[in-house]
């Protein structure tokens, strides 16, 4: 370990380890509406169209391809209730409130980032 201001800095391999959590971590959330599927369904369970009216701007095409992967990845269960005509609800896993804190953060971050850019606008201004 190497030590700069008194401060321990972590081994390349500790790195590594680090940056491949935080790829992972990245592409099994990456796009633009796993998340906000994700927040939708841990306030509660819905039908497609809810969910397709809750969250604006998805297509129904992108919605089941976004909905198939989170369920692919333990994100959230999709249940078919024989009904007439049949229901499908779809709703969050106990693994899917794991990243309500780091949706959170990623909440806050964005906030603060938001708060950071009208302020360099206004200076350019």
């Amino acid at each position: 370990m190497k030590m700069i201001r008194n401060e321990v800095l972590p081994s390349n391999h500790e790195c590594a380890g680090s940056l491949k959590n935080v790829i992972d971590a990245l592409y099994v959330l990456n796009g633009k509406w796993k998340r906000a599927l994700i927040l939708s369904l841990v306030q509660s369970s819905k039908r497609f169209n809810e969910i397709q009216k809750e969250v604006t701007g998805i297509s129904a095409k992108v919605l089941a391809k976004e909905l198939k992967d989170l369920e692919l990845n333990d994100f959230i269960t999709r249940n078919v209730y024989p009904t007439t005509p049949v229901s499908i609800i779809y709703e969050a896993t106990g693994y899917s409130q794991t990243l309500k804190s780091v949706i959170g953060e990623l909440s806050a971050w964005g906030e603060q980032h938001r708060e950071k850019v009208k302020q360099s606008m206004r200076k350019q201004s």
